[in-house]
């Protein structure tokens, strides 16, 4: 955890591109009513949000002789204030200087731009911790002129970082770019009334307890609260991250909440060719489009970003904990691919598994010691058929006592109808019969048995 000079909090997470009870700890909790998210628009009706530029060390130009230059130029531009009212009637900029940057307004130190620095020079981290100046800029405005008002003050704070020679910042995300990075992800992608959200948000993702939280940050910029979801497996992160942006998207586009707590999210709705493409595109045969959500009001953790908060839920969707309705919103939104394969053991894929089995007490020391955000170990275990035989299931490790390994089953069972896909199991350390390290770079490890049966495989195809 990393506290920044002036109060903002950062986390030292995994990026992927937003009171209840807390799911990674009441497994298979119901929400409470009392907790859902009122019927109509979670949208605000005055929106407010901050940009920055740092200097390197001071502006090239007066920012404030620039920014009034550059608001002459334009159709509609925000007015210039010296001070913003609760409920703008127009779209508002108030603006200052602040001469007492490592004081009052620090930026992030250099290894945290590793993290929330895009485009940035080694050269350009270094001399941003020596930043004396920046130009801060609170901007408002009614949700009627949301999309206006929002590129407007987009396009000038790249226009103003470029006039003046600084680097951008946007407050509610907590990221640092380059006057070319801005452009390439904030302003160049914007197609249509309404951009694509998740180019304006981020998404933290890191360990909580034995699971993962993932929370947005950024949807204050479109009076809207950010998203949560909690009790998350690593390796369902990426598939999740989806579901939040696509929410965000819809939310910005004007979604309203029929039922209180209850939002039906369909693909097909989205407003955003390029967001709703892009999601169809990648729906197997047997996939819905919908996922049945649970929103409920959020519980802030330290590090959140000063906002109203969504938890997202899956109450809706069947399941005998929170993890196998995780799963089987999952598999009913994007749909599911899953086969088995029958296989006789050989002398080869028997001593693979043993050389998978030896690697094991170095993966508990691994898992023991704490993995890097997005890290993931999986291992194959058997699980007992009602017809007496064993069907080998892949399970990511969420606790690992002695020789007894607790996770999440990682596939859909064919022949075990007891169990679901996402549901929490134990397996014995002597029963793995291979493993899975996935990294937080992406690089993976293990499985050499699963390369053995796909071989198999192919050879009795061609037979």
């Amino acid at each position: 955890m990393y506290r920044h000079d002036s109060g903002r909090w950062l986390r030292i997470v995994l990026l992927i591109s937003a009171a209840s009870l807390c799911i990674s700890c009441a497994r298979g909790s119901i929400q409470s009513e009392r907790d859902f998210i009122p019927a109509g628009s979670p949208m605000e009706p005055f929106i407010r949000f901050q940009f920055a530029i740092y200097y390197l060390p001071t502006p090239s130009r007066d920012p404030l002789v620039v920014l009034r230059e550059l608001l002459a130029t334009k159709e509609s531009p925000p007015t210039l204030i010296d001070e913003l009212p609760e409920q703008p009637d127009r779209s508002l900029v108030h603006a200052r200087l602040n001469a007492d940057v490592q004081t009052e307004y620090a930026p992030p130190d250099v290894d945290l731009l590793q993290y929330f620095g895009h485009g940035l020079t080694p050269e350009q981290a270094e001399q941003l911790q020596e930043s004396r100046q920046a130009f801060l800029m609170d901007f408002a405005h009614p949700k009627e002129g949301i999309w206006e008002s929002m590129r407007a003050a987009t396009e000038i704070a790249e226009s103003l970082a470029r006039e003046t020679d600084g680097l951008l910042w946007d407050e509610e995300t907590r990221e640092v770019f380059t006057p070319d990075e801005w452009h390439r992800k904030r302003v160049a992608s914007w197609n249509g009334r309404a951009p694509d959200v998740s180019k304006h948000i981020t998404i933290h993702s890191y360990k909580s307890d034995e699971y993962v939280r993932a929370i947005t940050l950024g949807m204050k910029k479109f009076g809207l609260p950010d998203l949560v979801v909690e009790g998350l497996a690593w390796s369902i992160s990426g598939q999740m991250a989806s579901i939040i942006n696509v929410l965000g998207q819809s939310m910005a586009e004007g979604a309203v909440i029929e039922k209180p707590g209850e939002l039906d999210l369909d693909l097909r709705e989205i407003e955003n060719e390029e967001v709703r493409d892009s999601n169809m595109g990648s729906l197997k045969s047997d996939a819905s489009g919908v996922a049945l959500l649970t929103l409920t009001e959020g519980v802030w953790e330290e590090g959140d970003p000063l906002n109203r908060l969504i938890e997202i839920g899956f109450d809706r969707h069947p399941g005998r904990d929170v993890h196998a309705r995780q799963a089987a919103m999952l598999s009913s939104l994007f749909g599911w691919e899953d086969s088995t394969t029958p296989v006789v053991g050989s002398d080869e894929l028997l001593a693979a598994s043993q050389s998978a089995k030896t690697r094991l007490p170095v993966l508990y020391e691994a898992f023991s010691e704490g993995l890097a955000p997005g890290e993931y170990i999986l291992v194959k275990a058997p699980f007992e058929t009602p017809a007496g035989g064993r069907e080998w299931m892949w399970v990511e490790i969420t606790a690992w006592e002695g020789s007894t390994i607790e996770g999440t089953l990682a596939n859909e069972p064919l022949d075990v109808p007891s169990l679901h896909s996402g549901q929490i199991v134990e397996v014995s350390q002597e029963d793995v019969f291979d493993y899975l390290r996935h990294y937080s770079d992406g690089r993976e490890e293990g499985n050499e048995t699963g390369a053995i049966i796909e071989r198999m495989q192919q050879q009795n195809d061609k037979k």
